[in-house]
């Protein structure tokens, strides 16, 4: 079984919105969560997909997947007080879901929209191969790594260079394993999935996947996003894709 995790459980203080969390705002009368679920919908290797919500607007979401017709959705849970901890309650989630079958889990944030069905069934192909998959965007510039002080300490070759996006995907026994060993010590700040897996020594495997596949976290993110799915309307309409 393949279940996606869908993270939503951001309020969005630096997209500066007043009324709602940055994942139900809207572009092109969709919320961006929604850009994003459909993605998991029009999959056919996705079976379930878990999302992860800030408590106060689940009643909210739950309208939206009834508007929306999204049948893939077969739990909705409220986040923790860390992201590691909502993600942790999406593979609670996921376990009670998937029972006893061996199942992969495509761990996402609902604020990343512009990814693509090929990219899930490359991330899960992936899994199957070497164990796990992190999603990562080719490096387009030079990086450098500074001190404290801010001098550079390492130039990495930018061949050999990624940034580590979403999905991040598992066997789901890997990774909740890996949850529960990092509850038993304490550790509650692993800042994404991959962190925490190779922290408890897990090789780990990179996907490339779109460039365009960003964050949607402050407004100049958000007008981004807006243009690329425009310019992708556009193509369709004049045969240009």
């Amino acid at each position: 079984m393949n279940i996606g995790i869908i993270f939503a459980g951001g309020v969005g203080s630096r997209m500066h919105s007043k009324d709602l969390p940055k994942q139900f705002l809207r572009i092109y009368d969709k919320p961006i969560i929604i850009h994003t679920i459909q993605h998991f919908e029009k999959n056919p290797m996705i079976d379930a997909v878990v999302v992860v919500c800030v408590a106060d607007w689940i009643d909210y979401f739950k309208n939206l997947v009834a508007q929306f017709h999204l049948q893939k959705i077969k739990k909705i849970v409220p986040g923790g007080e860390s992201g590691q901890l909502s993600i942790y309650n999406g593979l609670v989630a996921a376990k009670e879901i998937a029972q006893d079958e061996e199942s992969i889990v495509l761990i996402h944030d609902g604020v990343r929209p512009l990814i693509n069905s090929e990219l899930l069934t490359k991330n899960i192909e992936c899994v199957k191969k070497h164990g796990n998959s992190i999603t990562s965007g080719i490096v387009k510039e030079t990086i450098v790594e500074i001190d404290d002080e801010g001098g550079i300490k390492m130039v990495p070759d930018r061949a050999h260079s990624r940034v580590a996006k979403a999905p991040q995907c598992f066997w789901l026994h890997d990774i909740l394993s890996a949850h529960n060993r990092a509850l038993e010590e304490g550790r509650k700040d692993f800042i994404d999935s991959c962190t925490l897996m190779q922290h408890y020594g897990f090789k780990l495997h990179m996907t490339d996947g779109p460039y365009e596949n960003i964050k949607i976290t402050t407004p100049d993110d958000f007008y981004t996003m807006r243009a690329i799915l425009q310019v992708k309307e556009d193509a369709q309409i004049y045969g240009l894709d």
